[in-house]
């Protein structure tokens, strides 16, 4: 898990005040592509590595590459690491609540006038405007940004099945970081940049948005929707299993006829267009049905693949771990787990010149490198130890018991 020199985003250092999933999605996107993490931590760890039920992947899969600064942030001498930090640092990334790092002086105000080259980046439920004092979550977004509705039924809103804003905020959060530091290039400074769940959901609904004002008619939920083309469905092949099929031109229509011997219906003039396939959609789903429960789901899937139709079997999360496509490309990561236990998790869904972004270093213990950053901040050993034993710095075999 050696460094790398040769990755995006060499030499660039991160300072991360972070939990949950925004902020470390964030900074672990930057570290995967080659960035100096560095996480500021409680002395008692991040309360996310303790998240029990849907919260027990959130630490594991967004904290890899990064160094972890176990640190009293509200002591003088706590601060003054942090700030120092800060003082060599590119970017800063916190998804606190509103206020909370100025109250700690750590706003953008306090730390640009250290550093007038850094990028502040804050993570937010709400950008600039009236609701911007309010503290979100990614559900609260989904549900009132209309994404909810739209994965639910009509009288039952459902968040998506993962946390796609956090994720997503996320992910504009590093466009921006990468906007800002391209910008310092030329005007020598940094600059604060913010992104936030509830602009976040609205950009992913934006398309339903665009099709009201296009067709005149409020969208449906998708669970509802009325399909854009006749063949886009679940269906149930030999043995009950399932697999989506999506025959989305005409190009695609004449292949998957001949691929499946339609012949009758590649010959009929009324089917040669979309239009003319979604107007006789209660007539062909019957018989496409019928056609694919005759066959074996490998049958089925190997001549969907052969005629170059879009399809997928119908898997669940835990199937990931054994698809032969990510584990043959490195889509998956080896990662250490808290109790020991390794795992694979996926890897940064992107190629540097058709090569895939490793692990360079393991899942960090709670303050697993905060002895390491405070000798590289120039501390004396003397110091670190008057700091261990005062309960400000904390090393990974020093921390605060937790219930």
């Amino acid at each position: 898990m050696a460094q790398r020199e040769d990755l995006p985003l060499a030499g660039i250092k991160v300072v991360e005040f972070t939990h949950m999933v925004m902020g470390p999605a964030a900074g672990g996107i930057l570290a995967d592509l080659g960035a100096e993490v560095t996480k500021v931590e409680p002395c008692q760890g991040d309360n996310t590595r303790r998240l029990q039920g849907s919260g027990a992947g959130y630490f594991a899969m967004y904290n890899r590459n990064k160094r972890s600064l176990a640190l009293d942030l509200k002591s003088p001498e706590g601060k003054d690491i942090a700030l120092r930090l800060v003082d060599g640092a590119d970017v800063v990334i916190e998804n606190f609540r509103h206020g909370a790092m100025d109250r700690l002086g750590f706003g953008y105000a306090d730390l640009s006038a250290r550093n007038p080259r850094l990028v502040y980046c804050s993570l937010k439920g709400f950008l600039s405007g009236p609701y911007e004092h309010r503290t979100a979550l990614d559900e609260v977004t989904q549900m009132m940004g209309g994404l909810a509705y739209m994965t639910g039924l009509p009288d039952r809103p459902l968040r998506a099945g993962t946390s796609v804003v956090d994720i997503t905020g996320g992910m504009f959060g590093v466009i921006a970081i990468l906007a800002a530091l391209q910008q310092r290039q030329s005007t020598g400074r940094g600059q604060q940049v913010t992104s936030s769940l509830f602009e976040t959901t609205a950009y992913l609904v934006g398309q339903h948005m665009a099709q009201q004002a296009v067709t005149g008619e409020e969208p449906p939920p998708m669970s509802v929707r009325r399909s854009a083309w006749s063949i886009y469905d679940i269906f149930h092949s030999a043995g009950d299993e399932r697999v989506f099929v999506g025959v989305v031109s005409d190009t695609l229509w004449r292949a998957f006829c001949k691929e499946f011997a339609l012949d009758d219906l590649a010959a009929d003039p009324a089917l040669a267009t979309n239009a003319g396939r979604v107007a006789a959609r209660e007539q062909l789903i019957p018989r496409i049905s019928a056609l694919f429960a005759s066959l074996p789901k490998t049958e089925l899937m190997a001549k969907l693949d052969r005629a170059g139709i879009p399809f997928a079997p119908i898997n669940k999360p835990a199937d990931l771990f054994d698809d032969p496509h990510l584990n043959a490309s490195g889509g998956l990561v080896s990662v250490t787990l808290e109790n020991g236990q390794q795992t694979r998790l996926p890897a940064l869904p992107v190629e540097f010149a058709g090569q895939r972004l490793g692990v360079r270093r393991d899942l960090p213990a709670a303050g697993e490198h905060s002895l390491e950053v405070a000798r590289s901040l120039g501390l004396s050993d003397e110091q670190i130890d008057a700091l261990v034993a005062h309960g400000v710095l904390k090393g990974a075999d020093q921390l605060v018991p937790t219930s």
